[in-house]
């Protein structure tokens, strides 16, 4: 499949890994290509990415990205996220598929980090903001490593969200996550359970603060 990922950080860069070696065709979109050599937030840059993959992959503009995917991820900031996919021509891309990553995380005054809003989700007001596209919300309430590794912990018994509006949309992420290893897959519904996962981001700070460890996770009892 043809995925084509808007951003170009630690999350970006593994997700893009996963999917090279699974065989996708993936575009990594950066806001600038030509600052290839430049350390990534929590990641290295991007040509030591390239060569990780084997040059199996292609870095290039947001838009590029986005016009090259069947499948969209968005891996910004969550505070940025609207404003990189409008760089990205999201309202241009039709009724594609985008997988939102992100947290609205407040970094100012350091650790523990905060929610940066109330009331509201990065992922809900990507899908008011881009209403053709079919949102689905997933992976923000992990570690990096464990999205595309979940058998690194506990064996891989622990719990992935997922949240959007399609059902057919969260059908296919629901393969995709199947693909990477994941058997405990967990649909909270609609768009709107996306602000119960940006939430739960608040515990997941406290358990990393306490444990200095990211690697961990949920297993929801049922």
């Amino acid at each position: 499949m043809k995925i084509g990922i808007i951003g170009s950080g630690v999350v970006a860069q593994t997700l893009g890994t996963k999917l090279v070696e699974l065989g996708h065709d993936v575009v990594l979109g950066t806001r600038d290509p030509k600052k290839l050599d430049e350390k990534k937030n929590m990641a290295g840059s991007l040509n030591e990415w390239l060569a990780s993959v084997k040059n199996k992959a292609k870095v290039a503009i947001f838009k590029e990205a986005a016009q090259h995917g069947e499948l969209l991820i968005n891996a910004t900031h969550g505070q940025a996220a609207v404003e990189a996919l409008h760089l990205a021509g999201a309202g241009e891309a039709g009724s594609k598929i985008l997988i939102d990553t992100s947290n609205e995380l407040d970094f100012s005054k350091g650790f523990p980090m905060a929610l940066a809003s109330e009331g509201r989700s990065v992922a809900g007001n990507i899908q008011a903001a881009f209403p053709k596209l079919k949102v689905v919300k997933c992976f923000n309430t992990l570690a990096a490593p464990l999205m595309v590794n979940p058998k690194m912990l506990h064996g891989g018994d622990h719990t992935i969200f997922l949240s959007g509006n399609d059902a057919a949309a969260k059908a296919q992420v629901t393969e995709l996550l199947k693909s990477f290893g994941w058997t405990d897959i967990l649909d909270l519904g609609d768009i709107s359970a996306a602000r119960g996962q940006e939430m739960y981001m608040g515990m997941w700070v406290r358990l990393y603060g306490s444990l200095k460890n990211g690697m961990i996770n949920i297993k929801v009892q049922r």
